[in-house]
Order: structure tokens, then C-alpha cells, then sequence
């Protein structure tokens, strides 16, 4: 603790600590987001072309979506014990030796090496999302929705570069006699353990410990039975609220993403125009962040998480209805896909950290990843046998609908909201 003393009373250094965590989160995440989508890009088309079936393409996602899911808890236990820089570092550097091993599955021909390995890869796709935690330890109520948001818009950099690079990458990946869609993965490895060592060097002194250590100071906790048990309760309504939101809006993008390269791979669209797609819909995923934000700490978590569910059904409504020779239809649905994606994570992310404390904070995060993830594996290995049963129409159009789903939550979290702070004016009154 003695290491930590000189934050606990000064409000200065605390501000200094959020600002330099920022920015090593930021350079981590450049790296994370280049990780995360080289695999996103050809992940099914690799198992498509090594299974030679359409059927099981949704498999790939399911895999390190589970595997993340997995990693999340992992990682979210381990920052509560250890900090989130061993955590963190901890899922980048798994996450790089699951890509190694798609790498030399694709070079064997093996299967079975290729779904383990893809299962371990999901450790890098958790640790991506997780660290958008780490910048909202130090920062006060009114920050914490754009500092998630800093964390999430510098993965926009090698998010959008990864996939424009599988074509450069395949032709990387022939020249050293490895197959051109395992050409990606190569770049992953490498992206995803500079990402941990830049986080296991810099990320130090460690922001939750800080936070840990203040808290422990504190004395803000009120001692009334009846106020502090209102409280908690709220306190679990907004977890679940918060997570039901992410939860939504992760089915609803991943079984729409998934399936887009096959269903442009089907009608005659090359690895480049597929690399194009997928750079516009991640790009969508994370550079409207900043904004998003600002938005959700100015006109709040509750009203971006009800235009999350109107966006997503715009997106399913438009890929199902767009020309399957119209690249340009495809990169609006995609990108209104992410956007839509964008406002549900970060509105219910904000939810998550308002409703805890440093004490419990990673902990209930990882928790929460872990749905997040099982939900959108689940959406990925389902999406593909929705696609083989019926068209890629049928499964945008029922995930537009589902999305909607996201509206009656927030009006629940609302009424729960509204019949707390009427009882506690109630009470007030009662009481003069």
C-alpha cells in the first residue's frame, strides 16, 4: 500500500494516473484492435475452405467468441486479485499463442489443432473488450462513458488496418510457404503480444489498485440500513440492465458479421472486397466512440442504448434487402451493423461501472464479458446453420428484430429507477 499513498490524498496525481493510464491503454489497444480483426476477417473463411462446407463457417467465431467468454473470467479474476495489468497482459499474450496455433493448423491441415487454437485466440478478443475497463477506475461518474470510449476509438486504428491487410498478408503469408488465409493470423500473433508486453511494462502503478486503495480510504458508504439496501438493489438492477444490453447487441452483430464474407464469398466478391466490408464495419464498431462517449454522458446511458436497437434494425432491414452485386449497400448495412453495436456496448458498459465499486468492479466485468461472449457465440455457430437452411436475408431480418428487444429493457430499468427515487421521496416526506 505504501507504494499507493501519495494518490489517495491528492486529487492531482489521481488525475494524472487516469491520464497516463489513457494513453498506455490507448497504444495497447492499437495493437488489440489489429489482433482482433485480422482474425474476425478470415476466421470463417479459413474453416470454410480446410472443412469445405458452408455449413460450419459460423464455427470460428462460435470458437474464440467461447473461448473469449472463458478468458473474460479469467482475465476479470485476475485483475481483481493482481491489477488489471496482470490481467490484461495476461489475455493479450494467451490470445497471441492461440493465433501461432491457427497459423501452423492451416500449415498442417489440422482441424482439430485449428479449433483448439481458436478457442485460445478468444483470450485476445476478451482481453480487447476488457480493457476498455481499465481507463474508468480513476475517472469520476460524469468521465466514465468517454473514457470507455478513449479506450475503444484507438482500436479503430488497427481495427480497420487489419482487415485491409489480408490481401498484403496472403501474399506475406505464400511468400514463406504458409496458406494466404492464414496469412492474418500471423499478423494477430504479433499484434496481440506486443499489445500484452506494452501493458505487463507501462501499466504501472496499476489503476485499479489505485482506485482499491482510495476506496479503502473512503468513508462515503451510508451506514442507513434501509437507504444502503435501496441502493444495492438498484445497484443489481442496473448490472443486469447493463449486461442485457451488451448481451443484445452482441448476438445481433456477431450472426450478422459472421456470415457476411461467406455470403459475399458466394456471389463473387474477392478477399479484397471482403476485407473492405469488414474494415468499414469495424471501423463503425469504434471510431464513432469519442462521440458515443460524450453522448452517453450528456443525454444518457438509457436513450443511446434505445437508438443501439433502432440502428441494428436499420442494418438488418438493408442487408437483407441489398443487391447481392452492391458492395456499397453491404458497407452501410455493415457500418450502421457497428454503430449500432457502438452505442449498446458503450451505454451498457457505462451501466456496469456506475453499479460497481473498485472492490467488486472486475470482477462482476469479467462476469459480464463471460455473457457477453457465450451470446455471441452462440449468435456466431447458429447464424451459419440459419444461413444453410434458409438465405442470409431471413438471418438479418430476424436480427433486426431482435434487436428491438433492447427498448422494453430500457423501459424496465426506467420504471425501476422511477419507483426508487419516489420512495426515497416519499420517505423524505414522511419524515418532516
Amino acid at each position: 500500500m505504501m507504494n499507493y499513498e501519495k494518490y489517495i490524498d491528492s486529487p492531482e496525481k489521481q488525475r494524472q494516473l487516469y491520464r497516463r493510464t489513457l494513453i498506455i491503454v490507448v497504444i495497447s489497444q492499437i495493437f488489440g484492435g489489429a489482433g482482433l480483426a485480422a482474425g474476425l476477417t478470415v476466421g470463417a473463411l479459413l474453416a470454410q475452405d480446410m472443412l469445405g462446407t458452408d455449413s460450419y463457417a459460423g464455427v470460428p467465431v462460435a470458437l474464440f467468441t467461447l473461448g473469449s467468454a472463458g478468458s473474460a473470467l479469467l482475465v476479470g479474476r485476475l485483475s481483481q486479485h493482481f491489477g488489471r495489468r496482470s490481467g490484461l497482459a495476461t489475455g493479450f499474450l494467451t490470445g497471441g499463442l492461440g493465433a501461432i496455433g491457427v497459423v501452423i493448423s492451416a500449415l498442417t491441415n489440422n482441424i482439430a489443432l485449428l479449433f483448439a487454437s481458436l478457442l485460445i485466440y478468444g483470450a485476445g478478443t476478451a482481453t480487447n473488450l476488457q480493457a476498455r475497463y481499465a481507463g474508468t477506475d480513476l475517472a469520476n461518474p460524469t468521465q466514465r462513458g468517454t473514457a470507455i470510449s478513449i479506450a475503444m476509438v484507438s482500436t479503430t486504428l488497427g481495427a480497420v488496418a487489419g482487415p485491409n491487410l489480408v490481401d498484403v498478408m496472403g501474399r506475406f503469408a505464400i511468400s514463406i510457404g504458409v496458406p494466404a488465409l492464414a496469412g492474418p493470423f500471423i499478423l494477430a500473433a504479433a499484434a496481440f503480444i506486443l499489445a500484452g508486453l506494452i501493458l505487463l511494462v507501462l501499466l504501472r502503478p496499476d489503476p485499479l489498485i489505485v482506485a482499491k486503495a482510495i476506496e479503502g480510504m473512503g468513508t462515503f458508504e451510508d451506514n442507513h440500513t434501509d437507504k444502503k439496501s435501496s441502493k444495492q438493489t438498484l445497484k443489481k438492477r442496473k448490472i443486469v440492465v447493463g449486461a442485457t444490453i451488451m448481451i443484445l447487441t452482441q448476438i445481433v452483430m456477431v450472426s450478422i458479421m459472421t456470415m457476411t464474407p461467406v455470403h459475399m464469398g458466394d456471389h463473387g466478391h474477392g478477399l479484397r472486397a471482403v476485407g473492405l466490408v469488414i474494415g468499414f464495419h469495424i471501423g463503425a464498431m469504434y471510431l464513432p466512440s469519442l462521440v458515443t462517449g460524450i453522448l452517453v454522458d450528456k443525454i444518457g446511458r438509457t436513450s443511446m442504448a434505445i437508438a443501439a436497437g433502432s440502428i441494428l434494425l436499420a442494418s438488418g432491414v438493408l442487408a437483407a434487402v441489398a443487391p447481392v452485386d452492391s458492395l456499397m449497400i453491404l458497407v452501410i448495412s455493415l457500418v450502421l451493423l457497428g454503430l449500432g453495436w457502438n452505442f449498446g456496448l458503450i451505454s451498457g458498459t457505462t451501466i456496469i461501472v456506475d453499479a460497481t465499486n473498485p472492490s467488486n468492479r472486475a470482477k462482476i466485468q469479467g462476469t459480464v464479458d463471460v455473457l457477453i461472449a457465450l451470446a455471441g457465440a452462440s449468435g456466431g455457430a447458429l447464424s451459419g446453420i440459419v444461413v444453410a437452411h434458409s438465405s442470409y436475408a431471413v438471418l438479418s431480418i430476424a436480427g433486426g428484430i431482435f434487436s428491438l428487444l433492447l427498448i422494453p429493457v430500457v423501459i424496465w430499468s426506467l420504471g425501476n429507477q422511477n419507483s426508487y427515487f419516489l420512495k426515497k421521496w416519499s420517505t423524505q416526506e414522511k419524515s418532516r
